[in-house]
């Protein structure tokens, strides 16, 4: 279960009182399934209702790929590689030392990305695992496309067989046919979740077994959270008490902007995720803070002048792991011309703390207000814990400023004005 903690005057005299006549029913919304865009609750027991046969099967085609090929290629964008990405990095960090490579396309309509991703794969034997409900959304169909042809070529036309990998609608859509027809292993995206939540699904269980991570741990994670973040009384469920404060920092407070921050930068592709999770959800109907993100120090030398004594506009939301996967210890230099042997023997991680508590007092002490998410380590367990932390605040806040968390209209208009610009059949 994850910690949570306030920090800043701002909260000293911050009024729960708006939350404390709305939560429960709020809450007691969620669970019952009766609030606006209710279909897309699935995930709130997914994990528990998983069957074991389907677990296994993922296991076991995950093990096929390792087993087989030199890397995996993840083509999907958002919701269809954001979350799998994210735990990958996490866990695994850049440079892990596993003989599968994992590669991720369909998420950009850079030509140079794509080209280069091409030509990085030439002399490799990959497999190919697509994520598309419809398998028309074109970042993810036009990557699609060209990889099928590049391994026709390369190996002919029956090699996709066990190479390629659908993740998509259990009966419906392109993919879905075409995966029927050349006979390509499929994995069902739950109808009931939206691919912003669909991390917990094959969606993002698929390529995270790739990745030699446990998903049973992350299962169970994310199983305990069920428990763990379904109180009805705000106050003492961390998950509904952060989206409160959130909220109230907000339309009480008047801040705009909210930037998620880490101070490991194996952990930036959360952030990504997050912005996706809670802007996505709650942005519509002119509402709802702008989720930024930062990876400190690193940002600091950019950023933090701004966040220290620029516009007061944002608060940040810490993502803290107490300790790290992996550690430094710093040397002794007989010379000391840099003037650092007072660290050494320090571990970086002990001097990365430092760094956080200095900079979480200068923020806090200047205008920007800070909450903080501490879990104990970034292993599967507990990021299927703190992810679906994110998922029952991200419903419990949106529904607070009275918008469905669910549905994404807003995203429909630039995909309409691209395809009339790119003369696709039947578009006006």
């Amino acid at each position: 279960m994850v910690e949570f903690s306030r920090h800043g005057a701002v909260f000293q005299n911050m009024d729960y009182s708006e939350i404390d006549s709305r939560g429960e029913a709020i809450a007691k919304m969620i669970d019952e399934k009766t609030g606006e865009g209710n279909d897309f609750l699935g995930w709130l027991d997914y994990a528990s209702r998983l069957p074991e046969e389907e677990i296994a099967r993922i296991e076991k085609t995950a093990k096929r790929i390792r087993e087989n090929y030199d890397a995996l290629v993840v083509i999907g964008i958002g919701g269809s590689y954001l979350g799998a990405r994210a735990m990958i990095e996490a866990v695994n960090g850049f440079f892990p030392e596993d003989k599968l490579e994992i590669i991720y396309l369909g998420n950009t309509l850079s030509s140079t990305y794509t080209a280069q991703v091409i030509r990085h794969l030439r002399n490799k034997k990959f497999a190919i695992n697509v994520i598309s409900k419809s398998g028309t959304t074109t970042e993810p169909a036009v990557a699609f496309r060209l990889l099928k042809e590049m391994l026709i070529q390369r190996f002919g036309k029956a090699y996709l067989k066990d190479a390629v990998i659908a993740t998509t609608d259990r009966a419906k859509g392109a993919l879905k046919m075409e995966a029927d027809k050349e006979g390509y292993e499929c994995f069902v995206i739950p109808d009931d979740i939206g691919g912003r939540f669909s991390v917990i699904t094959p969606v993002g269980l698929l390529p995270v077994a790739c990745a030699n991570i446990d998903i049973r741990a992350f299962l169970q994670g994310v199983k305990d959270a069920e428990k763990d973040y379904s109180g009805h009384d705000y106050k003492k469920n961390p998950a509904y008490f952060y989206a409160a404060t959130r909220y109230l920092l907000h339309v009480q407070k008047k801040f705009t902007s909210e930037m998620f921050v880490s101070y490991e930068l194996q952990n930036k592709m959360i952030e990504e995720w997050l912005k996706q999770l809670f802007d996505e959800s709650e942005g519509k109907e002119g509402k709802a803070l702008l989720c930024s993100s930062g990876v400190f120090t690193t940002d600091l030398h950019s950023m933090g002048q701004f966040i220290q004594q620029g516009s007061p506009v944002l608060f940040e939301t810490i993502i803290k792991e107490k300790n790290p996967n992996l550690d430094v210890e710093v040397p002794s230099d007989e010379r000391n011309l840099d003037n650092l042997n007072y660290l050494a023997g320090k571990n970086l991680s002990y001097i990365n703390d430092k760094a956080y508590q200095a900079t979480l007092e200068a923020h806090t002490e200047g205008h920007s207000p800070a909450m903080v998410i501490s879990i104990d380590r970034m292993d599967a367990y507990n990021i299927g814990n703190l992810f679906y932390f994110f998922f029952r605040a991200t419903a419990f806040s949106a529904y607070l400023l009275g918008v469905n968390p669910f549905n994404q209209p807003g995203v429909e208009i630039y995909k309409h004005n691209m395809f009339k610009l790119l003369g696709k059949p039947g578009v006006k």
